[in-house]
């Protein structure tokens, strides 16, 4: 049995004094078979823990489930964790953040608009019990009391910036402990005086959140707890990217230094990312403070450990001043991971959306039903309806889209509304009376910050053309975790303005990390080998999407594109370096 413990200054290990050097690696923003290579790098910078959260809405995709398997083995991520000695800092949440969709929290819970989400509300604060009762059994086996590599757990997640509720924080304490939780338990708010009051609970070690402002951000952890370890639960050493803005990064002498400056001052330290990873899928979340902004499919952060795993220069910096403060193994760095050689990936057969989509529908006689409604957690919703007069008229989307709304009249594009642009009407011209309305609605990512976690998705209430309201809506939810089982056909030319998935094949030899390049195309989805990549938008910042080796196979390889689009594009890329645009510092 191995035991976390405080002193008035530091914490002791089974009685040995201990300095957590930690960095943040989330075992579901990394292909499982690479694993065991980023938990080796981040002990060879001198990392003796790794930090994760915990994601609910993966792990319990529908109430009285649990996933645990695959991208979300946590047990396997456990012990490959321990057989390389290292230790865990586990962050089940419930809420995440985490720039994560929905911050982790589950559609299915956030979908029902009378439920306080993060609140002691009894119909929280039972579902979280349910989602426990099934998750913890499993986890107990690697928890530091029975010899695992478990030894401290977060109580929430920044709570003293959302709200003030200390019954509900309470609550989760005790779901911990009675569920068999014996180790440290901790929570972490940004290094303010009114989050750490409103975040932290008697008896549970608090820590700080920050970046900068190393001797201010600590004394203000200080000041709010007297005695006990000093730690910075995260380190923010880079940042993420919104689509259309710039790419993050931070000065790796700036952020080395101030590194330092926290090893110094005597306290621990989880930087925040060690290694980012990716969004896979459908899994980035949003921010909406003033507007709605996505997050990138990419999750690099500017880490030490770069999106693909190669070391980058935060790591040899970082790595120096571990150095100076704790034992770093005498083994040589990591060199970066062989990559593919360059290839050119005709994709020469197509098959149009709108038609293939039309054949699943979920019938609304009156108002078209939001994608929540329909039970979908991301991916699209195709809606259909006929507008009941020819020539200009004025659509009108009753409290907008959620989250971009591609518009087709008898298949013809007519134009785009966006949630980020708080547009709601559209002007269009319809050729006859009964002309068919499509509406393609994306989600972008769900809020993971702030109020409006559970924002809903899809269209989001009545429709009208010229104050007509327009209903008997036929609901298509097209969910496109894999791409669908698809008759396609080869390419015609010219190509067709509508959305369209398109496929081609490539050759690999050996498999090693590659790059997908689509100059030329605009935006969608991208699968290798049925492997959900993620989202492609020529907004940019990124312009690559990462292919992790485990994706592909020797011999014939397939892509599959959702070009929501037109395109003259005929073929992608597979590059040798990753493209995430230019670094903003």
């Amino acid at each position: 049995m191995s035991a976390l413990t405080t002193t008035p200054d530091g914490f002791l290990l089974d009685g040995a004094p201990l300095r957590i050097i930690s960095g943040a690696l989330h075992y579901f923003r990394v292909h499982p078979d690479h694993w065991p290579d980023r938990l080796r790098k981040a002990r060879l910078m001198g990392l003796n823990t790794v930090e994760t959260y915990i994601p609910w809405n993966l792990h319990q995709p529908e109430p009285g489930t649990l996933v645990l398997d695959g991208l979300l083995d946590l047990p396997r991520f456990l012990r490959l964790a321990a057989t390389e000695g290292l230790h865990v800092l586990l962050r089940p949440g419930p809420y995440i953040c985490a720039e994560w969709d929905g911050g982790g929290l589950p559609h299915w819970l956030t979908a029902d608009p009378g439920i306080r989400p993060r609140s002691s509300d009894p119909r929280f604060t039972d579902a979280v019990d349910r989602y426990l009762d099934l998750l913890l059994p499993p986890l107990l086996p690697h928890m530091a009391a029975s010899g695992g590599p478990v030894i401290a757990v977060q109580v929430e997640n920044e709570y003293g910036a959302y709200g003030d509720d200390t019954a509900y924080l309470k609550h989760l304490e005790a779901a911990l402990r009675t569920r068999g939780v014996e180790e440290l338990l901790f929570t972490c708010d940004q290094a303010d005086p009114e989050h750490l009051a409103k975040g932290s609970l008697p008896g549970v070690l608090a820590t700080g959140t920050f970046g900068s402002r190393i001797d201010r951000s600590l004394a203000r952890l200080r000041e709010h707890q007297p005695q006990g370890p000093l730690m910075c639960s995260e380190f923010w050493i880079g940042w993420f990217d919104h689509w259309g803005g710039p790419h993050h990064g931070r000065d790796a002498a700036d952020a080395a230094a101030d590194l330092d400056r926290l090893l110094s001052a005597g306290a621990s330290v989880n930087i925040y990312m060690f290694h980012g990873g990716t969004n896979f899928g459908f899994t980035n979340g949003a921010n909406h403070h003033h507007t709605y902004a996505p997050t990138v499919t990419s999750y690099d952060y500017d880490a030490p450990l770069t999106e693909h795993g190669d070391p980058g220069p935060k790591y040899h910096a970082f790595r120096e001043v571990i150095a100076r403060h704790a034992p770093v193994p005498d083994e040589p760095v990591p060199a970066p991971a062989r990559k593919l050689p360059p290839t050119t990936v005709e994709l020469t057969h197509r098959r149009p959306l709108l038609t293939w989509a039309a054949a699943k529908s979920v019938p609304a006689p009156a108002d078209p039903l939001s994608a929540d409604a329909l039970g979908r957690r991301a991916g699209y919703v195709l809606y259909r309806t006929t507008l009941p007069t020819e020539g200009p008229g004025l659509l009108h989307f009753t409290g907008g889209v959620g989250d971009r709304a591609q518009l087709f009249v008898d298949g013809a594009p007519v134009g785009v509304l966006e949630r980020e642009r708080q547009e709601e009407t559209l002007p269009v011209l319809v050729p006859r009376a009964g002309a068919e309305l499509h509406v393609l609605v994306e989600n972008m990512g769900r809020v993971n910050y702030g109020p409006r976690i559970g924002t809903p998705k899809g269209l989001l209430g009545p429709v009208t053309f010229d104050g007509t309201p327009l209903h008997g809506w036929d609901c298509h939810p097209l969910p496109l975790d894999v791409p669908p089982p698809l008759p396609f056909a080869p390419d015609p030319t010219p190509r067709s303005a509508e959305p369209a998935f398109h496929h081609g094949t490539f050759e690999v030899g050996t498999p090693a990390d590659t790059f997908l390049a689509l100059p030329g195309w605009i935006k969608g989805q991208a699968w290798i080998n049925g492997f959900h990549l993620g989202r492609y938008w020529n907004r940019g910042p990124q312009r690559t999407l990462y292919v992790p080796a485990p994706v592909l196979r020797p011999g014939t390889n397939d892509l599959v594109l959702l070009e929501l689009h037109g395109t003259t594009a005929t073929r992608a890329h597979l590059t040798d370096a990753p493209d995430l645009g230019p670094a903003a510092h």
